[in-house]
């Protein structure tokens, strides 16, 4: 018997990108706390909390597959958080303006049941145009990505934004890297086709 999915976050980005695989999970807050730990790696945070969100939730429910996925961009191997202003995302993509931004996604399938985990980090790089005043105005006018690492929406208007991107799975970029999770769900014998 195929345990139930559900997706531990409260992202509409992850929900939209879910249901590409499956209508079929529910979705519920992890409630984690989200701050790095000392000297923790973009990469190690990302992993940290995809498994703590996963985990979090096993409690409520206790015979499903529950998926964790965390997002932690980096610039010049510094970690880079959502603006959540209009100045602070006006000076986030100044600064990235003709550089290259790296985005590790965290993915955690957690059976809940049998207590064994999958867990792994995707990255997917994002090479930025070289950005004028005016453009990011514009931009921001048009998207208002303040809720979003990196000042950007790469399923929008993000897109306009870059020269190139880099990386195995485009959905990563976005928040949860299906192509990870179908194998992950795969290995739980939970068939999607």
């Amino acid at each position: 018997m195929t345990l139930p999915l559900v997706l531990a976050s409260t992202s509409v980005f992850r929900r939209e990108l879910l249901t590409r695989l499956t209508s079929d999970f529910c979705q519920d807050s992890p409630n984690v706390d989200e701050a790095p730990l000392s000297n923790e790696s973009a990469p190690q945070l990302a992993e940290r909390l995809a498994i703590n969100k996963a985990q979090a939730l096993a409690s409520l429910y206790p015979q499903h597959l529950i998926i964790g996925s965390d997002q932690v961009a980096s610039f010049n191997n510094q970690l880079i958080g959502k603006p959540h202003t209009h100045e602070n995302a006006i000076q986030q993509l100044l600064t990235f303006s003709g550089q290259r931004v790296d985005f590790y996604t965290g993915l955690c399938l957690f059976n809940s049941q049998t207590q064994q985990l999958q867990s792994s980090v995707e990255v997917f790089s994002v090479f930025f145009r070289v950005l004028t005043p005016q453009q990011i105005e514009n931009y921001l006018y048009k998207e208002q990505p303040y809720q979003c690492a990196g000042s950007f929406k790469s399923e929008g208007l993000g897109i306009c934004l870059f020269e190139k991107m880099q990386g195995d799975d485009p959905t990563s970029l976005i928040g949860l890297p299906l192509m990870k999770l179908v194998t992950f769900l795969k290995n739980e014998d939970y068939q999607i086709v």
